[in-house]
């Protein structure tokens, strides 16, 4: 029983200290921007979340990151023409991120049994996060916001149709960033992930 209880505070801990990194990488985040919108920074710590502890964990953090996104002001323009349509795109982007990017962790580490197969795990659950957190916006555009981003994309006067505007306007370069720093910086989520499992089995 102490065993168990002594891996679950640990889990409880590292939860903790993942779900303030990502309120802090959040905010900070939120000044940094590619086009209209900031990048999300915060996609690391919750792919090592979903693959460290738990899917439901990456959805926590997914969470977290919705919330802090909605009182940071980050998603006010949306918030202004549908405030419910905001919040559920909002919250169900970061938490589906989350959950997706646990999920392909832990089933591709149990399929492929080896170092080679959970460092193949970690890089996929880094791409999926902002694969999914992407793709829930685009759809959650198309569903609640389609009028008004018709009105945004007749101003802008610079693309050709709404899904362009959407596509390259609004999260063309924001996508390849965070796409291209989870790739990036995979093989740290990998010795994150590897380290935590080394800690977790002595």
């Amino acid at each position: 029983m102490s065993i168990t209880k002594s891996f679950d505070t640990r889990k409880l801990v590292l939860l903790s200290l993942l779900t303030a990194i990502v309120i802090v990488l959040q905010i900070v985040g939120a000044f940094i921007k590619f086009g209209p919108f900031s990048i999300s920074l915060v996609l690391l710590p919750i792919a090592v979340g979903a693959a460290l502890v738990s899917p439901m964990a990456g959805g926590w953090l997914g969470l977290v990151f919705g919330f802090v996104v909605l009182v940071s002001g980050d998603a006010n323009p949306f918030l202004a023409v549908n405030p419910a349509g905001t919040i559920i795109v909002v919250m169900l982007k970061g938490a589906l991120a989350g959950l997706a990017a646990g999920a392909v962790y832990r089933l591709i580490s149990n399929i492929i049994k080896s170092g080679t197969g959970k460092t193949f795990a970690a890089i996929a659950a880094a791409a999926v996060c902002p694969i999914v957190n992407t793709g829930i916006f685009i759809l959650g555009s198309y569903v609640f916001f389609l009028p008004t981003l018709r009105e945004w994309s007749a101003a802008a006067g610079d693309y050709s149709s709404v899904t362009a505007f959407i596509f390259i306007g609004m999260i063309g370069v924001n996508f390849l960033v965070e796409l291209g720093l989870n790739l990036a910086l995979s093989p740290t989520i990998v010795r994150l992930i590897q380290y935590g499992q080394d800690r977790r089995a002595l």
